[in-house]
């Protein structure tokens, strides 16, 4: 059978087969829940917060180690060499006002009177001199004047008057002012008509001469006491104990002027002070009454020392190798001050003394802190014992360097401090 070439003919076209695709994996990301997020949340706070802990941590560290650079130093804490050495009665001598090398002392005077009435006794026949007390000038000359016990004064009332003792007027200043000096007088005979209000006076012995003008004196208060005639009379224990009473009344009185006048950096030794009254300070004059009103004057002496020099003068006796101002007597006040010889002195015109002093005074070497500052610069801190070893006036000493891993002292010394601690 014949093949249809037609058919033959055609080309048979193969059949495309598509290639199989792998399945394709979708993941749909699910929105996270509420919880998720705040946790999520608090991780990220959490770590923040850790981040600026980290940050502020660091920075105190840079600001504290900057600071301690800053406010870097020494401070060194002393406590001075202290010694107690007994004084048994050490002698010692002092002169007036003496600007030579040596001890010297300054006499401290101050005058007062007191008075009061005690009870009179039996009366009986009386003769009483009148009593004052005149200022004498010297307007004459430079030079001083010697007047005797018992000088004639011719007051201004025609009456004759004595001086209770012996004086010296000083002479004349330098800018002319005249020397002058006061003086108890009293009446030559007793009775009321040398009673007198404040009078001028001359003295007799000059008289017809140069002096005589040049040489006056003026009276202080009133001339009183002056009487003839039956009076109280009181008996010796009374008047014993009525001047006992008025020394000691005088002596406190005083000696509150005087405590409130001493210089700074001055010794008045309670001992080192006397009061001075003689008989003729001493009075018992009747009144109308029946009563004797009972007086004293008096003068209280005393001997002011400098301390630094007086402390200067025990250190140089009792301490071997003792250097100018080395140390300091704390408790120098506290001796006991004994005036050799006292029943010899006379207070008004005094130049020498001879005293003792006994005790058991504190004796406290001082530091220089700037030598030792400036001894310590730019040391190492292990050198520290050494350079306390050069210093024989500490007893010890305590050390703190700033900042703490600092092995080395400054090498400025404001950035040293020295403290001492000196005992009281």
């Amino acid at each position: 059978m014949p093949r249809n070439l037609l058919q033959d003919m055609v080309r048979k076209t193969p059949v495309k087969t598509r290639p199989i695709q792998k399945p394709v994996s979708i993941h749909i990301e699910k929105k996270p829940s509420r919880d998720t997020f705040s946790t999520y949340k608090k991780e990220t706070n959490k770590r923040s917060k850790y981040r600026i802990y980290f940050v502020a941590l660091i920075s105190v560290i840079f600001l504290l180690f900057a600071l301690s650079f800053l406010f870097s130093g020494a401070k060194v804490t002393v406590v001075p060499k202290v010694k107690e050495i007994p004084l048994s009665n050490e002698n010692l001598s002092a002169t007036k006002n003496s600007d030579v090398q040596g001890l010297s002392f300054s006499l401290v005077v101050i005058s007062g009177e007191e008075s009061k009435t005690v009870p009179g006794g039996e009366m009986k026949d009386s003769s009483i001199s009148a009593k004052g007390t005149i200022v004498i000038y010297n307007a004459f000359s430079s030079s001083p004047q010697v007047l005797a016990i018992d000088t004639r004064l011719e007051g201004s009332n025609g009456k004759i008057y004595k001086t209770s003792k012996k004086i010296t007027v000083p002479g004349m200043t330098k800018d002319a002012k005249p020397g002058s000096i006061e003086v108890e007088i009293y009446g030559v005979e007793p009775g009321e008509e040398y009673n007198s209000v404040p009078l001028d006076f001359k003295i007799l012995g000059f008289k017809g001469t140069p002096k005589y003008s040049k040489f006056y004196g003026r009276s202080k208060g009133e001339i009183t006491g002056g009487s003839i005639g039956k009076s109280p009379v009181v008996s010796s224990l009374d008047k014993a104990t009525a001047v006992s009473e008025l020394k000691s009344t005088l002596e406190t009185k005083l000696l509150g002027k005087v405590t409130n006048q001493i210089p700074s950096g001055f010794i008045l030794y309670k001992d080192a002070i006397f009061l001075d009254i003689n008989e003729e300070d001493v009075s018992f004059i009747p009144d109308q009454n029946g009563a004797v009103l009972a007086s004293i004057k008096g003068a209280l002496y005393g001997f002011l020392f400098e301390e630094r020099k007086l402390t200067e003068k025990i250190a140089k006796d009792i301490i071997d190798g003792y250097q100018e101002d080395e140390v300091y007597m704390p408790n120098i006040r506290d001796l006991t001050f004994t005036l050799i010889d006292k029943e010899n002195i006379s207070f008004a015109d005094v130049e020498n003394i001879n005293f003792s002093l006994s005790g058991t005074p504190r004796i406290v070497y001082k530091v220089d802190e700037a030598k030792f500052a400036a001894d310590l610069l730019a040391k190492k801190k292990s050198d520290f014992n050494q350079v306390l070893a050069q210093y024989p006036n500490i007893d010890s000493a305590v050390l703190v360097i700033r900042p703490f891993w600092k092995s080395s002292f400054p090498d400025k010394s404001k950035n040293i401090e020295i403290i001492v601690n000196y005992p009281e």
